[in-house]
């Protein structure tokens, strides 16, 4: 590995030659995983991405006229004092807060390096034009801040509630009201039956980890989210699984009281919270009318609830 010091104004303008390329590639790589999600923020990238191919092609007329045709491969990772890029550009999907600082880094950098290699260099050809692209560097320094500072417009607002509420509230709200309703049934008719808290209390256990064992592995099975844009599957199978555990889990843990009766009492009003909950979730994020809304999530609570007493009495 080389020091910065040790390179000659051939190889300093190589660096920046390859530096640019670098940079005009990750930025097309950000323009592009942002496009479906972020579109304005993405077309922001693109002129970026077009401003490094022009450095690029006003290095490489430089060296042309003072070098010649050959350029030396020499990469960033080849000299000393270069920081390490974590490549977040090959995830996807991009997240944008990650993609903004990765921006603003990056940029900082490259200012830098045109700052310290004009003062360098001692051919003034060579200096204006570093010089000229510390300043335009400098403006996209800037740019990158703003991006990383600017709040998202109504479009890419409404956007961004969408894909929350496809890819977190609908798995979840699916995990929840499985969890709470169709835990109801063993929970309560154990409770009835064998009249103990512990037996209760474990059957309820048991029904709510296995039910989000189940509801998490048949979200992340029925869709690979590339069409419909609801995310990655595990991610949403680990929300479903997991809220569907809560849910169930809610109204178990009462039975750790060791008096049934008031164990099932307190039971009784935890399951009402939860649809309540549930209620004001589909109003809020699925636009559900809240009448509606209390009318189907109660109505299915209540018949499950009266199965589990009927079943545990009889």
């Amino acid at each position: 590995m080389r020091s910065f010091d040790s390179l000659s104004e051939r190889e300093i303008l190589a660096l920046a030659i390859t530096q640019e390329e670098e940079d005009a590639r990750i930025y097309d790589d950000f323009a592009d995983g942002l496009k479906e999600n972020h579109p304005e923020q993405s077309a922001k990238f693109a002129l970026m991405r077009q401003d490094e191919d022009l450095h690029r092609h006003r290095l490489l007329d430089l060296y042309r006229s003072r070098f010649g045709e050959h350029v030396p491969l020499i990469r960033r990772q080849d000299v000393k004092g270069f920081v390490r890029r974590r490549p977040v550009w090959l995830s996807r999907p991009l997240g944008l807060k990650a993609v903004q600082k990765a921006a603003e880094l990056m940029e900082i950098e490259t200012l830098r390096f045109y700052e310290v290699a004009a003062r360098r260099s001692s051919d003034a050809s060579i200096r204006q034009l570093l010089g000229d692209l510390a300043e335009e560097e400098r403006h996209h320094a800037h740019t990158a801040v703003q991006m990383a500072r600017t709040e998202l417009s109504e479009g890419e607002s409404a956007r961004q509630k969408r894909l929350f509420v496809l890819q977190v509230i609908q798995p979840g709200l699916a995990g929840l009201m499985d969890g709470s309703v169709s835990t109801l049934a063993p929970l309560f008719a154990a409770a009835f039956a064998t009249h103990s808290s512990t037996d209760a209390f474990r059957v309820g256990l048991a029904a709510s980890i296995g039910a989000g064992i189940s509801m998490g592995f048949a979200e992340a099975l029925s869709d690979d989210g590339s069409l419909t844009g609801r995310g990655h599957p595990w991610a949403r199978g680990t929300v479903c699984g997991l809220m569907t555990a809560i849910g169930g889990l809610g109204h178990s843990l009462p039975y750790l009281i060791r008096d049934v009766r008031t164990a099932t009492w307190i039971a009784v009003a935890v399951v009402i919270v939860e649809l309540g909950v549930i209620s004001w979730i589909r109003r809020k994020f699925m636009d559900t009318p809240l009448s509606s809304a209390i009318v189907q999530v109660v109505l299915g609570g209540l018949l499950v609830f009266a199965v589990g007493i009927l079943i545990g009495c009889s």
